[in-house]
């Protein structure tokens, strides 16, 4: 399936110039867009900065837009590659910074509190953020946001397989990391 008319009519006004027609893409857009770059960073700045990275990429590279997939999976491929660089970027600054300082990760450090159920969803955003960035990303787009493997195939750019196995490891990982939390909690 490919892009919607209204996708398409909108793309063919901003290639004209029309700047309107561009926002309205935004508007359209940018809620699942800010969603993926905050599960995709765990901060809600560096979600909202990533987001307009996301839609200015979109924007310069409009022109390349072959309408063969939906416009929303194209966009989501841009937000994904470029969390995935900011995640490269991030974690060269946090090793430089180690570096540096070794005795930031203290000051950074806060005491947990697992028996308090208002924690868990922090616990799990952290255990999160703790998977390798393509991990995550597959963790993201079919958990939270719904895609089913072939369409995260597609936005990650690899195979289905792949994806699989990615999902398959993080939920490993985040089912070790979590069970301390789930103790006095029903499993599944």
């Amino acid at each position: 399936m490919g892009a919607t008319d209204d996708d398409n009519a909108l793309i063919s006004q901003c290639l004209k110039g029309d700047h309107a027609a561009f926002e309205s893409l935004i508007r359209m857009h940018q809620r699942m867009i800010h969603s993926l770059t905050f599960r995709m960073t765990g901060s809600l700045a560096d979600g909202e900065d990533l987001a307009q990275q996301t839609f200015l990429r979109a924007y310069e590279q409009l022109g390349s837009f072959r309408g063969g997939a939906k416009f929303s999976s194209w966009l989501y491929r841009i937000a994904v590659n470029t969390c995935l660089n900011w995640r490269r970027r991030e974690m060269r600054r946090r090793q430089l910074h180690a570096a540096w300082a070794d005795n930031s990760s203290r000051q950074r450090a806060e005491p947990a509190h697992p028996a308090d159920e208002n924690d868990l969803g922090r616990r799990v955003q952290e255990a999160l953020m703790k998977l390798p960035a393509k991990q995550r990303a597959a963790m993201v787009l079919t958990v939270y946001d719904g895609f089913n493997h072939a369409e995260a195939a597609r936005i990650l750019g690899c195979s289905e397989t792949t994806v699989s196995w990615r999902i398959f490891a993080a939920r490993n990982k985040l089912k070790r990391w979590l069970k301390p939390a789930a103790r006095g909690s029903p499993g599944r």
